[in-house]
């Protein structure tokens, strides 16, 4: 008999998820970054100057979370949010020097967490595992946007 645990979509892809999480935190960390910190980054990196409606669409979370991690992205210096030219109601979140330091060693280290994470699989593998994933997001997701393969 086969277990649910190891027969679930969702139990697999939650658990991967928790240890991917676990693991990019501590990669990330001596970085002075936290998980959050480091995937709204990741946006801002593709494109500063978006505003926290935009993460929220873009990060698929609630506006809530995000408000709490952009505060925080404030109070430790990566970000500056500085009032949107054609909309006095938004603000756009702009990056420090600081954070902008630190795309290349954060990459960096999202990049050892997938190496070591994928290191069994052949190039093939990896890319055919890739794109089931991207499937699954896209028919789960409220955003498409995960249709463009990364570099991480």
């Amino acid at each position: 008999m086969t277990s649910f645990k190891t027969r679930s979509a969702g139990y697999l892809a939650n658990h991967v998820a928790r240890l991917f999480a676990r693991e990019l935190a501590e990669a990330v960390r001596p970085l002075g970054l936290a998980p959050a910190q480091f995937m709204t980054l990741l946006e801002l990196w593709r494109q500063d100057g978006l505003t926290q409606k935009d993460l929220v669409a873009r990060l698929d979370v609630e506006q809530a979370t995000m408000a709490a991690t952009l505060a925080r992205m404030e109070r430790d210096g990566l970000i500056e949010r500085r009032p949107d030219q054609s909309d006095a109601r938004a603000r756009r979140i702009q990056l420090t020097t600081r954070a902008r330091s630190l795309e290349e060693p954060a990459l960096a280290a999202a990049r050892s967490v997938n190496a070591r994470a994928l290191a069994g699989f052949s190039e093939a593998e990896r890319d055919a595992f890739l794109a089931g994933l991207r499937r699954v997001v896209g028919a789960l997701s409220r955003t498409a946007e995960l249709d463009q393969p990364s570099d991480l």
